[in-house]
């Protein structure tokens, strides 16, 4: 090689050489030195197209894959005991790479969707949202840890056949305490409510009727959730503003003689506790208690203004104004209002179009003025007033019922399908239990106020006569007594409305005095008798039914969604507790499985 290179350098020193084969060296030189550029291009341009290659091979795959992340190989459905001892897991495990292909799935020859299958395993995939609402389950996406040291997020989907809660008793029941699960109960956030009574305390529904009403039921389950969330919150923060004894604030009398502008007002130092409670008497039409709000994400100022007015609710731009009745001139009432639920049931009432949703956090007390000519006491500012609602919805019952029928009864028409209408002044066994288990309540925690105690006596009246002539008593096959939620003709049999209608029965069997609790126990074991021989008319194998439509009208089930399902069993696992009988318990365990898929077995 080196005496190559040798000859070559001579045959380029020698001039005679250089003069005579010049040319044909210049010649050579220049295609060796093409022939290195087009060996380095190629070897460029080949590289390139590998990694071109390797790129859309890898892209087509991932996304022929994406969107079924499981393997299609050898699949295999597993019980697994890793996550929890006491709860099964099916574990989908992949074996090998996609292969998924398009696929059109006919649904019972009805319709065609839009699916993939599994090339190799003849594995089909049908769409979630397909399955959600065919099958009427759910799913949602989410994350979960895995590994040791080194933890990662992994994507999962979590499939759910309810979201519906099963809340577990922590006890025997007590007529006295809480009432189920309704310390989760927050009745007054609910879109059917218009807004809380300045006059009387207590929620107005819009569910049947847009105009609003007072609904019994949702005014005693607005008692029966303060009640409860007495019982389950920690104390509440309260700050006194002014007694005119060991509390006294500084007053601010404005030199202005006219209007809003003359009103006397105070700055309360505790400025985000919402809950006013004060006792006020107003003298003349013209005077009235005025807070002001400010909204510190929005920068609203709202005027919330309490009247002696028969006015329910009414919104001018930002000015609110809530009617405490004209009954309440010249007397004095205690006034409890939580000004969160107040300004935002008067923006929902004064939107032309999507209302916005205000945060309690997000609200500010500016300052609390009084205009006009009255007396004012104990104003105060808290986190909650739970037993000043319980009590403003007790003495509502107290002071609207049928004095001849005993009954609650609701002003509005009932239509439910199938079934003659239900005509303005009908009585509901849910509504009456619900009642009498406030009662019952109001009546202990009281000390033994008689008021309560003969007002839950009397509502057991209507138990006593048949829905047919303005009670709430139906018969199932001439045989088992039932108190109907709804006293339609024919009977309708709704299950939950009568498992609550049997608890009021059991609170006031339970806390009132012997002399008068032997009926409530009477009708309460005529109704446990009844429930026991039924029950299972409502079990379809996968579910509950509402109520027993089928069997009155001879049409389909009216099956229960399952939230009205979950209640179903919330409600025997709780009657579990205070009957011993096995067929309850072993019922709520079966329909609760129904709620995780488990299914009836085939013959």
């Amino acid at each position: 090689m080196s005496q190559q290179l040798e000859a070559e350098d001579a045959l380029r020193l020698d001039p005679s050489v250089q003069r005579e084969f010049g040319p044909l060296i210049n010649i050579i030189e220049a295609k060796k030195t093409l022939f290195t550029i087009i060996m380095r291009v190629n070897l460029k341009v080949m590289l390139l197209c590998l990694i071109l290659a390797v790129m859309t091979i890898t892209v087509g795959v991932y996304m022929r894959c994406v969107t079924f992340p499981f393997g299609p190989g050898e699949l295999q459905l597993r019980r697994s005991n890793e996550d929890s001892p006491t709860k099964n897991s099916l574990r989908v495990e992949a074996t090998s790479a996609c292969h998924l292909q398009d696929i059109e799935c006919s649904i019972n020859q009805e319709y065609n969707i839009h699916c993939k299958r599994d090339e190799i395993d003849n594995e089909v995939y049908v769409p979630f949202s397909f399955l959600h609402q065919y099958f009427d389950v759910n799913g949602a996406l989410s994350t979960t840890s895995v590994g040791g040291s080194s933890v990662a997020d992994v994507a999962r989907f979590d499939w759910m056949h309810s979201n519906a809660k099963i809340n577990l008793p922590k006890g025997k029941y007590d007529p006295h305490g809480v009432f189920m699960y309704f310390e989760n109960y927050n009745v007054e956030v609910r879109d059917r409510v218009k807004c809380i009574s300045a006059a009387e305390g207590v929620p107005v529904s819009i569910q049947w009727q847009k105009s609003g009403y007072f609904y019994p039921t949702q005014i005693a389950q607005f008692a029966l959730s303060h009640y409860s969330k007495n019982l389950t919150e920690a104390a509440p923060r309260v700050h006194v503003l002014e007694d005119a004894d060991a509390s006294q604030m500084e007053w601010h009398i404005p030199k202005a003689t006219i209007g809003y502008s003359s009103a006397i007002f105070i700055n309360p130092r505790q400025t985000l506790d919402l809950l006013l409670s004060v006792d006020l008497l107003l003298v003349t039409n013209s005077s009235s208690l005025m807070v002001k709000v400010l909204n510190r994400e929005t920068k609203l100022k709202y005027n919330l203004h309490y009247l002696p007015a028969d006015l329910l609710l009414s919104v001018q731009d930002t000015n609110i104004y809530y009617g405490m009745g004209r009954l309440s001139l010249n007397r004095w009432r205690h006034l409890t209002r939580d000004l969160h639920i107040d300004v935002q049931k008067a923006i929902v009432f004064g939107a032309k179009h999507s209302p916005i949703k205000v945060r309690r956090t997000d609200l500010e007390i500016l300052s609390i003025s009084f205009l006009g000519i009255g007396f004012y006491d104990n104003i105060t500012l808290s986190t909650s007033k739970h037993l000043a609602h319980f009590y403003d919805a007790a003495e509502w019952l107290v002071h609207n019922q049928d004095p001849q029928t005993g009954g609650w009864t609701n002003p509005v028409r009932r239509s439910l399908n199938g079934f003659a209408e239900l005509k303005p002044g009908w009585i509901s066994a849910m509504g009456q239990g619900h009642a009498i288990s406030v009662l019952a309540r109001a009546y202990w925690h009281s000390g033994g106020d008689e008021r309560y105690l003969e007002a839950a006596v009397a509502a057991l009246q209507p138990y006593k006569i048949l829905s047919r002539d303005g009670g709430v008593l139906a018969q199932f096959m001439d045989k088992y007594y039932w108190y109907e939620e709804y006293p339609t003709s024919p009977p309708s049999f709704v299950l939950n409305g009568f498992v609550y209608s049997l608890l009021g029965l059991y609170d006031l069997n339970n806390t009132a005095p012997s002399r008068v609790a032997c009926e409530a126990s009477k009708l309460f074991t005529q109704g446990m008798h009844s429930l026991k021989q039924m029950l299972l008319l409502y079990d379809t194998g996968s579910g509950t039914t509402y109520d027993l439509r089928h069997l009155s009208l001879g049409v389909a089930p009216n099956l229960a969604r399952w939230d009205y399902h979950a209640t179903h069993v919330n409600q025997l696992l709780l009657l579990a507790t205070i009957d011993g009988d096995p067929l309850i318990t072993q019922t709520a365990e079966r329909w609760k499985g129904y709620m995780f898929g488990k299914r009836a077995k085939h013959n």
